[in-house]
């Protein structure tokens, strides 16, 4: 006659070799689920590892590792000679008993809090949420195309080495790292800079290195100069940091220098942002005799420049234009990157070049906000770039990404040839598409909710003069992209009339 413990067992314990969890983790979470239910209360003796083994028709093994499993949590008591036997952890967290304060009557966590606090309008999300199959972005690649199980491999080997035990509990950095050596020689080798490891510092993002410059230039009211279209993540940073923002004029050369010269006077601005490779949201590449003028007026008005380059590696046709940065004989830019874009968000990051002394103070930030950073990364983005791997994946992708934005151009002639202008971009996942007719954009975002297409308002430019969207078409295939066209159309003609 089977024990109880043995029938309790069988009825309640199933699992599948075909699932990715191990069989010792499967077993060990409903047999978890067995104590807690009270099937198996505490002091129960379980099985010994071979019976227990011969019930499941398993390896011994498996079964030590899942009493192993279950004593590590605290489950069972693994008595040597005698037997494992159930247990119940202790409830290490006390009920706070406070009748007179009317605590033992709340069931829910409070929505409001009990104290005055600052709020933030300007960094309020720009996050929109659909439910539509089909979605316009402003120019993200398509992780799609991210190797996935190139990366898993990748992943795993820098896991196990052994160097990364010893990162984690370092606590200091006593010299420059491997990965800041080699992205700096990998930055040197593709975008024509000259600079070393003292330069350069790495982060999070873009957004993390606008926001710790902004910390470091700006002050209340200060004035900061940007497009008179500009991105809509760095206006709210400059903002929450207190600067006074004034626009300049964008023309098909970029931003108009000779304006900054006309109208403000040395000392009077702090900083100038701008997008010298592709201006955004217009797609517009900054002049070179705009750029080298951009450096003259900020040395002699002595403000400095931001240049965010956040698509430079996506450049389709001809040589794409070395950075102002790399020109910058007078330490006046603050120059912000991204590498890993072919990769998915958790493999990306964001770099910040500049003079010694700005990168020394921006690491203080660093060490406040993210001081470990993620060794993981930063080790398979070494070995990535040492390897050839990071310009081997972007080579690849350019050239998907380019018949993508040449099929998106056809389409428009297809669909918008009379009702709309646009210009094909040498590089960059987005398209900078001009009505002719002024039309509500608003309107034509709601039109198109009732096709299945999402329009975010993150694109939608509209002013007296301007009624455009910013189109990115990196995140679809071929297909999607003929849909999304046909889609814009239907919904254009229903607002037009």
């Amino acid at each position: 006659m089977n024990s109880p413990v043995e029938d309790i067992l069988k009825s309640l314990i199933h699992f599948e070799k075909s699932t990715t969890t191990s069989i010792y983790i499967q077993i060990a979470q409903q047999l978890i689920n067995a104590i807690q239910r009270g099937y198996l209360p505490e002091g129960t003796a379980l099985l010994g590892t071979r019976k227990f083994s011969e019930l499941f028709s398993i390896n011994r093994n498996t079964a030590v590792a899942v009493y192993d499993e279950l004593a590590s949590q605290g489950w069972v008591n693994i008595v040597a000679n005698k037997g494992t036997f159930v247990l119940m952890p202790e409830k290490k967290t006390v009920a706070i008993k406070g009748v007179t304060q009317g605590l033992d009557k709340i069931k829910d966590y409070p929505k409001i809090a009990g104290f005055p606090f600052q709020s933030s309008f300007n960094l309020a999300s720009t996050e929109e949420f659909s439910i539509q199959k089909y979605v316009i972005n402003d120019g993200q690649p398509d992780l799609r195309l991210h190797p996935t199980h190139q990366f898993s491999r990748w992943y795993s080997a820098s896991m196990k080495r052994p160097a990364l035990i010893s990162k984690w509990n370092q606590t200091q950095e006593q010299s420059y790292t491997v990965f800041t050596k080699e992205l700096c020689n990998y930055l040197n080798a593709t975008r024509g800079f000259y600079i070393k490891p003292e330069n350069i510092l790495s982060t999070r993002s873009t957004e993390m290195s606008l926001y710790m410059a902004s910390r470091l230039l700006i002050k209340k009211n200060d004035v900061v100069l940007v497009g008179d279209l500009s991105h809509y993540k760095s206006n709210m940073i400059f903002q929450q940091a207190g600067a006074n923002i004034k626009t300049i004029p964008v023309d098909q050369n970029g931003i108009d220098v000779n304006f900054i010269e006309k109208h403000f006077t040395k000392n009077s601005i702090r900083c100038v942002y701008v997008c010298a490779h592709r201006q955004y949201p217009t797609t517009v590449t900054l002049s070179a005799e705009r750029r080298l003028k951009l450096l003259q007026l900020a040395k002699a008005y002595n403000f400095a420049i931001i240049e965010d380059d956040f698509d430079y590696d996506f450049q389709f046709d001809g040589s794409a234009m070395v950075p102002m940065a790399s020109a910058d004989a007078h330490g006046v830019v603050i120059y912000l990157g991204r590498l890993g874009q072919s990769f998915f968000p958790s493999f990306q990051i964001g770099f910040v070049i500049a003079p010694q002394n700005i990168i020394n103070e921006a690491n203080n930030y660093l060490q406040i906000l993210d001081r470990q950073g993620d060794l993981i990364q930063k080790q398979m983005l070494t070995e990535l770039i040492k390897e050839g791997e990071i310009h081997r994946l972007v080579k690849k992708n350019i050239t998907i990404y380019k018949q993508r934005r040449d099929y998106l151009s056809k389409c428009l002639t297809a669909h918008f040839k009379d009702e709309a202008t646009w210009k094909i971009p040498d590089g960059g996942l987005a398209i900078w598409l001009e009505f002719n007719t002024k039309i509500s954009l608003f309107q034509l975002a709601e039109k198109a909710k009732t096709y299945n297409l999402f329009l975010p308002k993150t694109i939608l430019y509209q002013n007296k003069a301007i009624c455009a969207i910013r189109l990115g078409f990196g995140h679809l295939n071929e297909e999607e992209i003929e849909t999304v066209v046909e889609v814009l159309k239907q919904s254009f003609d229903a607002v037009k009339v």
